[in-house]
């Protein structure tokens, strides 16, 4: 199994931390975004989006982490990532689609380019684009939490589950953008719990081998 990944790219980071908590080794293949690697020819004839991660399993080429990670959930379902009643299922993928669709794609690589070049964007402007839909994001999702009693260490229950997957990639997101984290002391909590784990602490940007 080959992971296309770029240490400093949320969907990365997530896969890597799925990838961890299944217990599921993959070789490493570096894809630098900065040099735009993920543009020429050789990753494109692997992802004709042009995007990582891209995970190679046999034959086949997966895409999409959102794709590969419920892939992994059904091809390895221990520890499972998801609860086995449906209605908890729907939250706890609701909660990541918080993050995987209304914070992340905003915030995404392409579009910070777009912003820079096409509307001359300096970098505060930059951080200032990608406080405003963290923040909306994490209003909600603090929220979703204080309103679940039963909640547990993580974003769901006692053992990390989809949304915390989503959630810590996301974190360390708003931090590179400058972000205020004090504002969401349970998303904190949640990520603190988190980065005890051995599954998190590997999968970490800054962890891996092309981490500059």
């Amino acid at each position: 199994m080959k992971l296309y990944n770029f240490f400093r790219s949320g969907t990365s980071h997530r896969l890597r931390i799925a990838l961890n908590l299944k217990g599921v080794s993959a070789e490493y293949i570096a894809v630098d975004l900065r040099t735009e690697e993920h543009l020429k020819e050789a990753f494109k004839s692997l992802n004709p989006q042009g995007l990582v991660p891209a995970l190679v399993h046999d034959d086949q080429v997966l895409i999409q982490s959102p794709a590969i990670i419920e892939w992994l959930e059904e091809r390895y379902p221990t520890p499972a990532l998801l609860p086995q009643d449906a209605d908890q299922r729907a939250r706890v993928r609701a909660l990541a689609a918080v993050v995987g669709c209304d914070i992340h794609p905003l915030n995404n690589r392409r579009v910070l380019e777009y912003v820079r070049h096409q509307f001359k964007a300096d970098e505060a402007a930059i951080n200032a684009w990608c406080a405003t839909w963290i923040c909306a994001g994490f209003d909600a999702l603090e929220a979703l939490l204080k309103a679940d009693t039963q909640r547990g260490r993580f974003c769901f229950g006692d053992s990390p589950t989809l949304a915390d997957v989503y959630l810590v990639p996301q974190v360390e997101s708003a931090r590179r953008f400058k972000v205020d984290l004090t504002q969401w002391p349970l998303i904190a909590a949640v990520e603190a719990a988190c980065m005890q784990l051995e599954a998190f602490q590997k999968a970490a940007p800054m962890q891996q081998p092309d981490a500059a």
